[in-house]
């Protein structure tokens, strides 16, 4: 998916409420000296160290600043990196670098996400953010129109896989009429423990009633961020246990869907939901449910058979029994099925895509394969550092990934109303029939953490 085709759909899914602009495929690097990308990295423990790991692989960029909440990562980043600047808060980082950074990636908890990537896209950098984008629909909708106000600038969300050749050749099969037209979708993820729980293992419904002493590594209050102040808990929160929480992540929808629910909406070019239902258990008072279930209905575009229904399922049975799957066959934790006029396309989560039945489709793969080829690999941050280089455009730019945001995000609402079909209205980015639910698209930031564009 190119940018353009990338920016329409955006367009189309708003109702054309965002302003045109032209974009531009070719830039001038900002980089001075040998024409290499300075850049700074904003997050460098855990996820954050892997992208970090992965960006240096490009023979055009230069790591100049580092920053972490936690003084154990960023030491260990420094090591490997000792010519770097070194921050604990973001904003002191994006400040001081100003003249001396193009680009940041953000690599931090959910809840974090929107204010340090629009806070950079307004100084004038390029953005490279996590999945999922933001925590709130309304920061999706934020960045994804600040991105289109700023065409000069260049903007991924971190979903690799948007780039592994299984998955491009999956979205390829979508659109190739191989199953026909697709009447239905189905994505899933069964084994999160450490974002919902799990059955065997019962998540934490709300905080416990005691508060940790706070690390010297760690300083608490930068993590926290623009979220409600609570009291430090050993291990729940920081450095992985923060997904369960309503505060800070999204659950394993809110989080896996941006792999799943990516490949389909790629496929498909999907736009926005005309409704969105939940099928089970509501969440807790402060974490997800571990049993969720949320049908999509999602308008006609040139590759299904009319409106389409999307499901997501996450940590509980998925509805199997009509597919043509051997009942031995254990289904893996990640992947998507879509229903087709003419067959199944089974996509794995990262593996490669599988046209069931099996006996029955094993002339077409081959006929497939024949006629299209299979595509390779490409490298998500290469092509994020080439465009900012100027050398070609993203696949997964804000305005892109900001509506496939604005979906996964309404699955961690939509769920406070099981079996209410919630009927949405792009354009003006609200539940038609149920007021009270569009209080969830938007959160207020803690004080003393206003945010330029967000607050």
């Amino acid at each position: 998916m190119t940018i353009k085709t990338s920016r329409r759909a955006f367009l189309k899914q708003t109702g054309g409420a965002v302003a045109a602009a032209p974009f531009i495929l070719t830039r001038p690097s900002f980089g001075a000296g040998g024409g290499k990308l300075r850049h700074a990295s904003i997050g460098v423990g855990r996820r954050g160290e892997q992208d970090l790991q992965a960006l240096i692989t490009h023979p055009d960029i230069e790591i100049v600043a580092l920053c972490d909440v936690d003084r154990n990562f960023l030491d260990q980043a420094a090591q490997r990196h000792p010519n770097a600047r070194l921050y604990r808060d973001w904003r002191k980082l994006l400040k001081e670098e100003a003249d001396r950074i193009d680009s940041v990636n953000v690599t931090i908890p959910n809840h974090m996400h929107a204010p340090v990537a629009m806070t950079a896209l307004l100084m004038g950098k390029h953005v490279y953010c996590q999945k999922p984008l933001t925590h709130s629909l309304y920061e999706a909708r934020r960045l994804a129109e600040e991105s289109l106000r700023r065409p000069e600038l260049v903007t991924q969300m971190g979903v690799q896989t948007h780039s592994a050749g299984a998955y491009r050749n999956a979205a390829a099969m979508m659109r190739s009429g191989v199953i026909g037209k697709i009447k239905e979708a189905h994505s899933w993820d069964l084994v999160r423990r450490h974002y919902t729980g799990a059955f065997t293992d019962p998540p934490m419904e709300r905080r416990p009633d005691r508060e940790d002493p706070i690390p010297e590594t760690l300083d608490w209050g930068l993590w926290l961020g623009v979220a409600p102040e609570r009291p430090y808990v050993d291990e729940l929160y920081h450095p992985r246990m923060w997904r369960r929480w309503i505060d800070f992540g999204g659950g394993a929808h809110g989080d896996m869907a941006g792999h799943m629910m990516d490949v389909v909406f790629t496929g498909l070019e999907l736009t926005a939901p005309k409704w969105v239902m939940s099928h089970r258990s509501p969440p807790f008072e402060e974490t997800y449910s571990p049993n969720n279930k949320v049908q999509y209905r999602f308008p006609e575009t040139l590759y299904t058979a009319g409106d389409i229904d999307y499901y997501w399922y996450d940590t509980g049975p998925v509805d199997r029994e009509a597919w043509p799957l051997d009942a031995s066959v254990e289904l893996p934790g990640n992947g998507s099925m879509l229903v087709g006029e003419k067959g199944y396309l089974f996509v794995p989560h990262v593996g490669d895509p599988e046209l069931l039945p099996r006996d029955e489709m094993k002339g077409k793969m081959e006929e497939y394969r024949a006629r299209h080829g299979w595509l390779e690999e490409q490298d998500h941050y290469h092509q994020f550092i080439d465009a900012c280089l100027g050398r070609g455009a993203t696949t997964t730019p804000f305005s892109y990934s900001g509506q496939l945001t604005e979906s996964i995000l309404m699955g961690t609402i939509v769920n406070r109303y099981p079996m209410e079909k919630l009927i949405w209205n792009a354009k003006e980015l609200k539940f038609e029939n149920k007021p009270e639910a569009n209080r969830y698209l938007r959160r207020t930031y803690r004080e003393g953490w206003r945010v330029e564009g967000l607050s």
